[in-house]
């Protein structure tokens, strides 16, 4: 069992920030499911499905490139800039609601922003490889400089690269803020100017968008906490 500094072998309190990160993210999922399904039961009054929405967005903006296609499984709805795709899940593409519509907008308002060459979404894209490669590598570096440690080496190297490398996948998920608080905006202000949403619906969209923006801001906040428990644990410490 590895030697906490300041801790002992038996005891070690920073789980409390994993812990703590755990809990934020099951909160603002259960949130964002519940506000989904509660305005998913609250048909538009235009009539328009998910996609027919995200059809009309995109022709009033002069994007007709890209194409609306179904994907299978839940809430998995994205807008991918490589193939000019804006896939919708099942529970949006055909639905008729207005939680359906909003997240269809939201989508929309990531195609917006690729077409207009929005700077936060390009840097994203770019930081996508680098942020997976952090992730995957992060924790192998880290338990190989572990091993070496207890075998009487020096671990810091090793660990402090691993520590780096967690960190640019912590990066990525700052980075990710912006843009979906800037594509829920866009589709919000869309939606309306479109005549696509009356009166209260837009307010009804608007929580259903909020409700999935603190997902975002619960993932970023988890991913710090794990980034301060890594920091206080190895971060620039060496074995005597």
């Amino acid at each position: 069992m590895p030697y906490y500094y300041g801790y002992g072998y038996y005891f070690d309190p920073t789980w409390i920030l994993v812990l703590v990160g755990m809990v934020i993210c099951m909160i603002a999922s259960a949130r964002v499911r519940t506000t989904f399904s509660k305005y998913s039961k609250v048909m538009s009054r235009t009539g328009m499905t998910g996609a027919e929405a995200a059809r009309r967005l995109l022709d009033s903006q002069g994007i007709y490139g890209v194409q609306v296609l179904p994907v299978s499984g839940n809430l998995t709805d994205h807008y991918d800039p490589r193939d000019k795709t804006l896939k919708l899940s099942q529970s949006v593409y055909g639905s008729r609601s207005v939680a359906a519509i909003g997240v269809a907008a939201h989508e929309c308002g990531h195609a917006i922003q690729d077409e207009v060459g929005y700077s936060p979404l390009r840097l994203r894209t770019a930081f996508v490889p680098v942020a997976n490669f952090g992730s995957s590598i992060s924790m192998i570096l880290i338990i190989a400089g572990l091993i070496f440690g207890a075998r009487g080496g020096s671990y810091s190297i090793l660990v402090n690269i691993g520590i780096f490398c967690f960190s640019l996948a912590v990066l990525f998920q700052l980075i990710t803020l912006p843009v979906e608080f800037n594509a829920s905006s866009r589709a919000l202000t869309l939606l309306q100017d479109t005549g696509i949403l009356y009166g209260d619906e837009a307010a009804k969209t608007r929580k259903v968008l909020s409700a999935a923006a603190l997902t975002y801001v619960a993932g970023a906040l988890s991913a710090m906490l794990q980034l301060a428990r890594l920091i206080i644990l190895f971060g620039g410490r060496r074995r005597d």
